[in-house]
């Protein structure tokens, strides 16, 4: 059985990749809060920015979910939303990927990390978190290059995912609707969808898939209707 480890994997897309993956894989988790069944599971319970990470030898996957919707109007952003954007987005995973790069080469091992759909349209007040996810991006494509023949680096560029982080995007029946009235598809997306497509890149069906940004957005990107 292959061994993955998902940061961020307590709730929302996190948690539904730990429930998709822990019937056939060793699932490791960490987070900040703990999970409901550790059945298959092993979990940490820390922060990936300031604790101390612990040894793990033998790393088939890695998946890095945390991520921020910090929507504000660009002249109320301050430098300070900037940096943490950042340091939650990008920092972060660079800071698991150097703890962890050695486990994943030995194994050609896969990475995936998350971006959003407002890295490749304008939409207003997402100026912090589409200038930290454009980083993801970039970061996936030169560790794609870098590490070809060792670990697979892909991204995932979802829309809205009805999850805990874009809860105030969605509380209630008047907003949902409107939200699904954004996209040509009708629909935003649930966590279970993201995580299949997030299980399909982990495994040996997508080893020659590297260095690419899926988009899952219910057309909004690529479809006028």
């Amino acid at each position: 059985m292959k061994t993955i480890l998902i940061v961020g994997g307590s709730k929302g897309i996190g948690k539904a990749l730990v429930n998709t993956l822990k019937v056939d894989h060793n699932v490791i988790v960490m987070s900040r809060t703990e999970i409901a069944s550790k059945a298959n599971t092993k979990q940490y319970l820390l922060d990936v920015l300031k604790d101390e990470l612990p040894e793990i030898d033998v790393l088939n996957g890695l998946v890095y979910c945390p991520g921020s919707i910090n929507l504000k109007p660009f002249k109320r952003l301050t430098s300070e939303d900037f940096i943490e954007d950042f340091n939650i987005n990008v920092l972060g995973a660079i800071r698991v990927l150097k703890k962890y790069e050695k486990s994943l080469s030995t194994q050609n091992g896969s990475v995936l990390l998350f971006s959003t759909v407002a890295t490749q349209m304008g939409m207003p007040f997402h100026a912090s978190v589409a200038v930290s996810k454009a980083g993801v991006e970039g970061l996936v494509k030169s560790l794609a290059a870098e590490y070809a023949t060792k670990i697979r680096f892909n991204a995932i560029a979802p829309t809205v995912t009805n999850t805990p982080l874009a809860a105030r995007l969605l509380r209630n029946e008047k907003q949902q609707e409107a939200m699904k009235d954004r996209h040509p598809l009708k629909q935003y997306l649930e966590p279970t969808e993201v995580a299949s497509l997030a299980a399909y890149l982990l495994s040996d069906k997508a080893k020659s898939i590297s260095g690419q940004i899926f988009p899952i957005d219910a057309g909004m990107v690529t479809l006028k209707i």
